[in-house]
């Protein structure tokens, strides 16, 4: 082969080889973003689609619960993740969402799980972001998120057993100020005293994630009569998923310990 031959061989081929390699890339690419769609739903042109379908497939289920717990018992949870579920209970239509994992790592970093909380409701729902307010236990702290009917709660350990003690010792003391008796003490009593969850009642369903077999002293008073669903990791879960769990829940039969 001719020296310019030889030149025109090897451009094409470095041709060939640079189209192959643009395409892999490209291919890829459109790999994820399928992906992230399938895991998050719809954005920004289809939000309105996607509220609408979400608020039908809560409407669609025989219960849906009033109060979820998303319980992480993973080492590194994830705040886009952890957003997501958060957007998908309000876009369903559930009241109230706890947040916990056994670390306190959400609840110490909360202002980071609010951004993309927000972040999330813009991308996914397509609403304005004016009128929430966000609840973090035990902090005086609000913040303004999404005109919408849901609260939020930011849990941690210390709002779990400690908090339990704190309103052990506070009717203590209330007791020896003689303004109760021990014979005041009963469940609802022991409620007002809690901290944690004033103005929230208990889960009607927790899901937890992770391997660990364990809520990890998430709420322990509160949970008596929960419905608990584990599932395998928060990481890149879908709308499916969840949405699976609380179908689960929906066609589960609570029988309140009888």
């Amino acid at each position: 082969m001719s020296g310019a031959g030889g030149l025109a061989w090897r451009a094409l081929h470095a041709l060939v080889r640079a189209l192959l390699c643009l395409h892999a890339r490209s291919s890829r690419a459109c790999a994820a973003a399928r992906a992230a769609w399938r895991r998050r739903g719809p954005a920004h042109g289809g939000a309105a689609r996607g509220r609408q379908r979400w608020r039908a497939d809560g409407r669609a289920l025989r219960k849906l619960p009033v109060h979820v717990g998303l319980v992480v018992t993973e080492e590194e949870p994830s705040y886009a993740d952890m957003a997501s579920l958060v957007v998908w209970c309000m876009a369903v239509g559930i009241s109230y969402v706890s947040v916990y994992d056994h670390n306190g790592i959400f609840k110490r970093n909360n202002s980071r799980l609010m951004d993309e909380i927000l972040k999330q409701q813009q991308e996914l729902l397509g609403l304005d972001c004016s009128k929430y307010t966000v609840e973090f236990a035990n902090q005086d702290k609000t913040g303004q998120v999404l005109n919408c009917q849901s609260t939020l709660k930011v849990l941690s350990p210390e709002d779990g057993k400690a908090d339990i003690v704190k309103a052990a010792q506070n009717f203590c003391q209330l007791v020896a100020q003689q303004q109760r008796t021990h014979s005041d003490l009963d469940v609802n009593m022991l409620d007002n005293l809690l901290s944690s969850t004033n103005g929230f009642p208990d889960p009607d369903l927790v899901l937890k994630f992770g391997p660990v077999d364990s809520t990890l002293g998430f709420l322990p008073w509160h949970i008596r009569l929960t419905e608990i669903i584990s599932l395998p990791s928060h990481l890149n879960i879908s709308y499916e998923d969840f949405f699976s769990a609380l179908h689960h829940y929906a066609a589960c039969e609570q029988r309140w310990g009888k």
